[in-house]
Formats: structure tokens, sequence, C-alpha cells
């Protein structure tokens, strides 16, 4: 989705359009869609920030599953929420999905999700899970936002609207971490230590343990033949953690390799927009997804000294909140809404069950 290009020119920032130009009512909703790497949240909001309906599915990413698969989950998911709407009118959708990071993925969304207007639902914004995170954590005009869920991915905007962003598709864009990926490299550590290629480790036994096998040659080749499936390196990832946080040496080599990429994908981003270079320009680094939000101390200190020397400016902001909550607050102020249906929805959204604040990704 374009975004701004290393000669600095600024390319679209989202599909967006807004709301046909008609008189509200009191029972209008707006509907808020975030679909991550691993669930999918629809949530309908009243007017006055009353959460009328909710429904979750499984992660809906279309990057990695492909509109075969995201499409019907998106499809149930919203229809469920629909379903139960009666007489009510949604007056605008915002739909922020993870993979939405190039112009033709966009293009793809824009047309998958067209059907959706059959019934007054189509989506009035349409872009990555980024934007919603950025909402929940700033007001700022200028900022920066970084997602370490399932995967990783970062943005900056500047007030004049113009964005830099990544493409984000994986090691063949270069990029580095995610849930995935790190439990990924404890499976790798684990299996080099086990056959004498690598530094010896604790997660040679804590990775097995975690899965319910005996050996680390055990779960190499139960993946190998698929009796356990790729979202087992979602579950490795806490394990990770766990054994950095007990002094593995090996382990933490990780976590703060992690750390250092995420700094670095804020820095880059921040001064592509030329942001963040003075500490009398402060500008919020908002950082979310699981792996940020369980805010471990070794990835928080990290984070916190690696920003603190690379972007002076920065301050950096933590969501601990569902990315819907984001996605929700902007949905409800482009039909006007005002400051207490605002707050009231962020009580909601934080009274419910959303999502735990402490998984280690999303």
């Amino acid at each position: 989705m374009g975004g701004l290009s290393r000669t600095g020119e600024a390319g679209p920032a989202r599909a967006s359009r807004p709301p046909a130009p008609v008189p509200p009512d009191a029972t209008d909703v707006v509907l808020a869609v975030d679909g991550g790497g691993s669930k999918t949240d629809v949530v309908a909001i009243a007017l006055d920030g009353t959460i009328v309906g909710h429904a979750r599915g499984p992660g809906s990413n279309p990057q990695t599953r492909g509109w075969d698969l995201a499409g019907p989950i998106l499809d149930d998911v919203r229809a469920r929420v629909v379903g139960e709407l009666g007489v009510r009118r949604i007056r605008t959708t915002h739909v922020y999905l993870a993979g939405l990071d190039l112009h033709d993925e966009l293009v793809a969304a824009t047309a998958a999700l067209a059907h959706w207007a059959e019934d007054g639902g189509e989506p009035h914004v349409l872009d990555n899970d980024l934007f919603a995170l950025l909402r929940a954590g700033t007001l700022s005009p200028d900022a920066a936002a970084v997602v370490c869920g399932t995967g990783i991915n970062a943005l900056a905007v500047r007030a004049d609207g113009t964005t830099a962003r990544f493409p984000a598709i994986g090691d063949v864009s270069g990029d580095w971490g995610g849930g995935a990926w790190l439990g990924n490299r404890a499976l790798w550590h684990a299996a080099r230590a086990d056959d004498g290629r690598g530094p010896a480790t604790a997660l040679v036994d804590a990775v097995p343990a975690a899965v319910g096998l005996r050996s680390v040659r055990e779960v190499t080749e139960a993946i190998h033949f698929g009796r356990l499936d790729q979202r087992v390196f979602n579950r490795l990832c806490p394990v990770l953690f766990e054994v950095a946080g007990a002094g593995d040496v090996v382990a933490r080599s990780v976590v703060e390799r992690q750390a250092e990429e995420i700094v670095l994908l804020a820095a880059v981003a921040l001064e592509r927009l030329g942001l963040g270079g003075s500490a009398a320009e402060p500008v919020p680094v908002v950082l979310g997804g699981g792996v940020l939000a369980a805010r471990h101390p070794l990835l928080v200190d990290g984070v916190v000294d690696g920003l603190a020397a690379r972007v002076p400016g920065a301050v950096p902001t933590w969501v601990t909140d569902p990315p819907v909550l984001g996605a929700g607050l902007a949905a409800l102020e482009s039909v006007g809404a005002d400051d207490a249906a605002l707050e009231r929805y962020r009580v909601a959204v934080r009274s419910r069950a959303f999502a735990s604040t402490t998984a280690l990704i999303r």
C-alpha cells in the first residue's frame, strides 16, 4: 500500500471513503473488524459507545492464509454479529487486517469483501491492523507503531498524512521476529545444542516438554511428518522467554535480538519521516501485539534502552488492549461520536474478555 518510498514519495495510506451522508439514527451502529494471525474480532458498537454485538473466530491474515480461507472466516464472524442487529443500520465499517501491506493485497481485500455491501456494511476503511494499534495507543498525528505478535511489522505517520511502511512479507523482505519466528528459533537452537552443532541451552529440555514429547528429535520428526503443525511454533514462543528469564545465554540472545529489531523498525520508520530526532520533539512509539503486550522484562528493557539510544524523541507506549479497541475508536470517531461515547467503548472493551494481556502471541 505504497507508504513512503526510499525517495520520499508518498503513496496511499489506506483504502477509505466516508459513510453515506444520511441522517444518523439512535439505533445506528458501527462495525469494527480486527483480523490478526491467531484471531478475528468483529464488534458492533452503538453510537453512544455501547457494545451491542461481538463475535470471535480464528485468525484471518490473508497474507498467510489466503483469501480462500481468510474470506470465509471474516464472513462467518461478521455474519454472527450482523445477524443479531435486527433493524439496526450499519453506519460505517472499519476493517483492519494483518497482512495488508502491499497495494495488490489491498486491491484483493477490497474485492474479497465487496459483497458486504449487500447489507449496507461494506468497508469504509480497509487497512493494515497497525492503524488500529496506533489509534489504541495515541492521538498524536506524528507517531510510530510496532506490532510483534504472531508476526512483526511497523509504520510511522506524520501530521501531513505521509506514512512510512514496510512490505512485511517475511524473510524475503528482510523481516526478523514475531511469536512464530521466536518459537522457531527456540527449536532451532535446541536442535543444534542437542546434536552438538550449537552451544548448550536449557531449550533442549524445555522445548519437547512444552509439546509433550521426550526429545528434540521427536519434536523435529513430528513437525516433519505433520503430526505437529506450524502452530507449534507459537506454543514455543513463551518457552523461549521462560528459559531466557531463567538466565539461559542462548535464549537471552534471541530475546535481545528481537528487542533490537523492534527498535530498528521504529527508528527507521520515524527517520524516513524526519521524526523523533530530538528529545525536545517527543513522538509516541506505540508497541503492541502479544509478544510486546506481555511486557517480559528482558524485552521491555531492550526496547526502552534501544529507543533511548537510537531515537531521542521516542516515547515508548505499550498497548495491552486488544486491537479491536483502536478499530472501534476509529469507527466511532468517523461518525462524530463524542468523548463520552469513546470512553464508554474503551471501558466496555476492557471489561470484556477480548484477549489476554499476558499471552506472548496474538
